[in-house]
């Protein structure tokens, strides 16, 4: 029974942590659903990865406050998050959109996979159309100094 507990335990542990504190919290269930919701797209700019629903940085937090200002004024999610990606840029989004020069970024692992392929492809057509190394066979003194370094006795 101690065993399961423990594991368990471990297992909440592992959960990740919300960083929400009650004060920032909305009153309103369908606008704080609407904040949290918002904010799990939006990345911390101290911590790089994570969002900022569960980061502990004080930027974060007042993201998170910032995000809720913009929804308890009356903004729709896509306004609240163009306030912010315009006051911050396009990194604060976990998601980038495609449009504008993140297409290239977008973009990039494809055209890389394609470019490795057309240089392994070449390399192997290359190499099969190569002329075979004309390698003679050992002659027969060269085959008795063979044996003697190896010690074979033959």
């Amino acid at each position: 029974m101690k065993k399961v507990f423990m594991a368990l335990l471990v297992g909440l542990l592992a959960m990740p942590a919300f960083a929400v504190q009650p004060d920032e919290m909305l009153s309103d269930p369908a606008l704080e659903n609407r904040a949290r919701e918002l904010s799990r797209g939006l990345r911390c700019l101290v911590c790089k990865n994570e969002s900022i629903d569960e980061s502990n940085a004080s930027l974060a937090r007042d993201l998170r406050i910032l995000v809720r200002d913009r929804l308890t004024a009356g903004d729709s999610d896509d306004e609240a998050i163009e306030f912010i990606v315009a006051r911050y840029g396009e990194f604060v989004l976990l998601r980038p959109t495609v449009t504008g020069s993140n297409w290239l970024l977008w973009a990039a692992g494809p055209l890389m996979l394609l470019l490795a392929g057309g240089i392994g492809l070449s390399y192997l057509r290359g190499r099969a159309a190569a002329p075979e190394s004309d390698i003679a066979a050992l002659s027969d003194a060269e085959k008795t100094r063979l044996a003697e370094v190896l010690g074979d006795k033959r």
